[in-house]
């Protein structure tokens, strides 16, 4: 990765506008990573390989045969007709910001260009928006990515959040396999977000998850004492940080781990994600699972 790339999460968000952000990262990437070319009928030419006795005459390259004198065709790649599927968390604790940018604003940026990279790479993309019910569907399509984008732009943090139901009708509503990225917080226990994640495990569609969450919710840095309120139910607790913070720290270091041990064995790529990290590095991270897991399958 360049330092060019590198881009400060709250640099891109002033950029204002999630297409140019997400373009820009992604055009700025490292390309073929995460390419998977199977030949078909696109237009994009791919490359030329040797005529073989049964081939299709229509896709010889005539130019070249009268060039060489040696027959080659034409290859192309095709649509994979991959559905990847970006499920977002819009719930009130995604509006929580500490350090510069809300997680909803980190998740849109990524959300938008994991999106923008899975078109290029000729998958059918699509976009949920849910708390704890679904708020917006776009389903998969090839030419939907501005759809996605415009949903993406109007999504606001409110609301309680819970997996469990949102899920459940996402899985009932695609019953073709395909690919899913849950973006969230993840505030609820492992086991409960193992349990939500069921019906699209169980019935075979490969599930990302990228747990998101600010620096500050993880460190827990604050000194005064002061009044926390809930961003979901509104509650608030008065605390004096000095007092809790060892036992904060370590709870949500159990509930990190506790996630990856749980979904790992759910089968489920998991990662977890800062809102400070840089949405190249993100990106650069998750091409290199996939492909880590490609090939040790």
């Amino acid at each position: 990765m360049t330092e060019r790339l590198s881009l400060d999460p709250v640099t891109l968000s002033r950029i204002g506008n999630l297409e140019l952000a997400a373009r820009w990262v992604v055009e700025g990437f490292i390309a073929g990573l995460h390419r998977s070319p199977r030949l078909g009928v696109s237009t994009d030419f791919a490359e030329h390989r040797p005529y073989a006795p049964g081939d299709d005459i229509r896709h010889v390259d005539w130019r070249v045969y009268g060039r060489t004198e040696r027959t080659y065709l034409k290859t192309y790649e095709a649509e994979t007709n991959t559905n990847f599927t970006v499920l977002l968390d819009v719930s009130g604790s995604m509006g929580y910001a500490h350090g510069g940018i809300s997680k909803l604003a980190y998740a849109k940026l990524l959300a938008a260009t994991l999106v923008w990279f899975s078109r290029r790479q000729r998958d059918r993309v699509g976009l949920v928006t849910f708390s704890d019910d679904i708020h917006e569907i776009v389903p998969p399509g090839a030419r939907h990515l501005p759809h996605i984008l415009h949903a993406l732009e109007r999504a606001t943090a409110s609301g309680p959040g819970a997996l469990a139901r949102a899920l459940a009708r996402i899985a009932q509503s695609q019953p073709r396999r395909g690919m899913f990225v849950l973006i969230s917080d993840l505030y609820e226990t492992p086991a409960a977000v193992s349990r939500a994640l069921a019906p699209l495990t169980g019935a075979g569609h490969d599930v990302i998850v990228m747990q998101l969450l600010d620096s500050a919710e993880r460190t827990f840095p604050f000194t005064d004492a002061t009044t926390f309120r809930d961003l979901e139910s509104g509650t608030r607790v008065a605390v004096s940080p000095g007092k809790i913070r060892e036992r904060y720290v370590a709870a949500m270091a159990a509930h990190v781990a506790g996630m990856r041990t749980q979904l790992g064995g759910s089968r489920v790529d998991y990662s977890l994600i800062e809102t400070s990290q840089p949405l190249d590095r993100v990106l650069f991270d998750y091409l290199s699972r996939r492909e880590f897991l490609r090939t040790a399958v």
